[in-house]
């Protein structure tokens, strides 16, 4: 069930950046994802604007059962119009 206040379109961007923090986890053969840094602009996904509490909560979902699981997230509001993985660091 989603959080009442979490759009799908929030989730839709949530999947695409989790999906790059597991390909880049195996990538660098980390077995445990410990934090993670995105930097989040004025996204409109579907008509509405990507929150960074929104984008936090959905990632934390995702990464349920995943090597991101106990990951921190940290998303900086910045300038522009994208999103960004800027890294992930683990074990």
């Amino acid at each position: 069930m989603l959080h009442a206040t979490c759009p799908m379109h929030d989730l839709h961007a949530a999947d695409k950046i989790q999906r790059l923090i597991i390909e880049q986890a195996k990538k660098n053969r980390l077995n445990a994802v410990l934090e993670i840094v995105i930097e989040l602009g004025c996204v409109i996904e579907h008509g509405a604007d990507i929150t960074p509490e929104n984008l936090e909560f959905n990632l934390q979902m995702l990464n349920k059962g995943t090597l991101a699981e106990k990951a921190k997230i940290i998303i900086n509001k910045v300038s522009g119009n994208s999103w960004k993985l800027v890294s992930i660091s683990g074990e």
